[in-house]
């Protein structure tokens, strides 16, 4: 099989682990993450000093030089479907799509086919250069199922490696829209009681927790104030709906990036997501808040109302700043439209 060498020197005061030595050195070029070298070192295809390593935790000292085998990409074993996509920017290295509902974004062994990722495969075709060793596109973040809304996927390892760097670090621009129960106010002593949530000036919601796995349901997760993954949600809003208020349209943003935050974060707040079957709760609205028709029309709503808008980033190989806006799809338009009627 064809493949490349990288050979570089590792520099001075060296960490203490091969492989975080290699994720130090390696050329940028090269854009292999630590987790992919570790992979190499365990399959022999690193050499220092000439002697195979196979040990990511071996020491390395200054000075020694490396050699890094890197086998061309290999086909993906995902099979390519054409479905359509709404693509909002692509180039060499990235593309960005707005997502509809229903969708999953990758293959698992209930969703074997029908995903994003089988349509970009499709779509993307020879442009993939490779990600991780094999022609696929780079997920460096996803949104559920039957959220709605922007994703940016990686079509290239240096592409990858340089957006998953700005997820990890936080600095990617992520808002979502919301239709949630309630109205959250600063002024609810209800709300001020909740453990994790405080208002910050402009009456934004802060929302401060640990996320887990739900400890029976291993679909779903919960909100822990121990051992869990750090997590911070931020929302304030923008319209209410109702007579008296009894919905409100929120505008969400994300400091961290965890499985379903923002849904498990307002529902613990006890603003939980219309339409949203796991997390959401079987809600009665007030008999006289909304007309016949607006009332249906929040009943009939089937997913979470639930919409990632904009989403913010610097091109991981050009250095550009990029942003993107997606409207809101027609189901919620239509909500929208009901409510306000």
């Amino acid at each position: 099989m064809p493949s490349r060498h990288i050979h570089f020197t590792i520099d001075a005061a060296p960490p203490p682990r091969l492989d975080k030595a290699l994720a130090r050195d390696v050329p940028e070029e090269a854009a292999l993450s630590r987790t992919r070298l570790a992979r190499l070192i365990t399959s022999g295809a690193v050499l220092v000093d000439g002697v195979a390593q196979v040990d990511p935790k071996a020491r390395v000292a200054a000075g020694a030089g490396v050699t890094i085998t890197v086998e061309e990409a290999q086909e993906s074993h995902i099979l390519p479907e054409a479905i359509p996509l709404e693509i909002v920017y692509e180039d060499a290295d990235v593309i960005v799509v707005n997502k509809p509902a229903g969708m999953v974004v990758h293959p698992a062994p209930g969703t074997p086919s029908g995903t994003l990722v089988n349509a970009l495969l499709a779509h993307c075709g020879a442009e993939l250069s490779g990600v991780g060793g094999t022609k696929r596109p780079g997920i460096v973040h996803r949104i559920d199922k039957d959220t709605s809304g922007l994703l940016v996927v990686a079509k290239s390892d240096a592409a990858h490696h340089g957006l998953a760097a700005q997820f990890e670090a936080h600095t990617v621009e992520r808002y979502y829209q919301a239709l949630v129960h309630g109205v959250p106010d600063g002024n609810d002593p209800r709300l001020r009681g909740v453990k994790g949530t405080r208002f910050e000036p402009g009456n934004i919601l802060k929302i401060t927790t640990q996320l887990a796995r739900h400890r029976t349901d291993r679909q779903r997760q919960a909100v822990v104030f121990q051992g869990g993954r750090h997590a911070v949600t931020r929302a304030r809003t923008v319209a209410s709906f109702g007579d008296p208020p009894t919905l409100a349209l929120m505008e969400c943003w994300l400091e961290t990036g965890r499985t379903h935050q923002i849904r498990v974060h307002l529902a613990h707040a006890g603003h939980g997501l219309v339409g949203d079957p796991t997390y959401g709760g079987k809600r009665k609205l007030p008999v006289r808040a909304f007309s016949e028709t607006a009332a249906d029309a929040i009943t009939r709503f089937s997913r979470q109302a639930l919409h990632a808008a904009v989403l913010g980033f610097v091109h991981p190989l050009t250095g550009a700043k990029l942003r993107f806006e997606a409207p809101l799809p027609a189901d919620m338009t239509d909500l929208l439209a009901a409510l306000r009627a």
